[in-house]
């Protein structure tokens, strides 16, 4: 039987890739400040440092967690006998803000330290020589979603279910999401498949959904009626403004999550595992949104 070296075993994509591959792979996990002596046939690197959106870790942060942390495991992976290196960075790595579909052959400008950090990881990664018989591979999922997980779904969730009003509606968008258990769909077939060639994938669900859309589909499960006013959207911005001051809930990152227009193409991913992905965009949403009721 394989083994994983993994790291990043505590977060939420860490648990799940550890209850996916619980009865296929022996998994080692990484605890952080002891020595990295990897043995084991594939490395999968989830520690890192999320985006913040109250903007209070500093640059030094997201460089020591993201860049260096990655390139310490890198280097003790080509030195080891392992054959796979699995890293998550992000699409963030690429671009902060998009007007086109966001494809791998993009040129990276990030904006956010977070952005940056995961870039610099991954250029230090792509400046290696990879020996012939190892395989590497840089996923950049968009918004990771899935049972246990929190953040903007369950704001959103919450919202619709104490039948507060979607203030936003004025805002018209799309955006990309990914299911997790989709993204360890994806990290199995990268194990199972050594014919995949090493490089960056962007990881997303098919399709692209409206936050006004979301709004929808949560009130639809749960049985209620959605209430989406239009807003105008100078007073929305300006209290998004008021937010960045006084740490209201609403400040201009999260609006401009919430209301951004973002979409991955997951195209590159699915010609090279040639399968389809196990859970459509509304499966995958639908699961993760029931899981906040029954955590309720």
């Amino acid at each position: 039987m394989k083994s994983i070296f993994l790291t990043g075993s505590s977060g939420f994509v860490g648990q799940n890739v550890v209850s996916f591959f619980f009865n296929q792979l022996i998994i080692s996990k990484y605890t952080r400040g002891t020595e990295i002596d990897i043995k084991e046939d594939i490395v999968i690197h989830l520690a890192g440092k999320a985006h913040d959106l109250k903007n209070v870790n500093a640059e030094s942060d997201y460089y020591l967690a993201n860049t260096e942390l990655t390139k310490h495991i890198f280097d003790q992976f080509l030195k080891s006998n392992a054959k796979v290196f699995i890293t998550l960075s992000s699409v963030k790595a690429a671009a902060d803000e998009l007007n086109v579909d966001l494809t791998e052959v993009h040129t990276p400008n990030p904006i956010t330290y977070y952005g940056k950090s995961k870039l610099h990881a991954e250029q230090y990664i792509l400046s290696k020589e990879i020996p012939l018989d190892k395989r590497v591979y840089i996923l950049r999922p968009c918004m990771i979603h899935g049972p246990g997980n929190k953040g903007n779904l369950n704001l959103l969730y919450n919202i619709v279910c104490k039948g507060y009003p979607w203030p936003l509606g004025a805002f018209e968008n799309k955006r990309s999401f990914c299911s997790i258990d989709n993204l360890c769909f994806i990290i199995n077939e990268l194990i199972q498949k050594d014919t995949i060639p090493s490089g960056i994938y962007n990881i997303a669900d098919d399709d692209a959904l409206s936050t006004n859309e979301l709004i929808r589909l949560i009130a639809e499960s749960q049985g209620r009626k959605s209430f989406i006013w239009n807003t105008p959207k100078f007073i929305i911005k300006a209290l998004s403004k008021l937010g960045d001051v006084f740490s209201l809930p609403l400040n201009t990152e999260r609006l401009s999550k919430l209301t951004e227009t973002y979409i991955v193409s997951n195209q590159k991913i699915k010609n090279a595992i040639n399968k389809p992905l196990p859970f459509s965009l509304k499966e995958g949403l639908l699961k993760t949104i029931n899981s906040f009721q029954n955590n309720a």
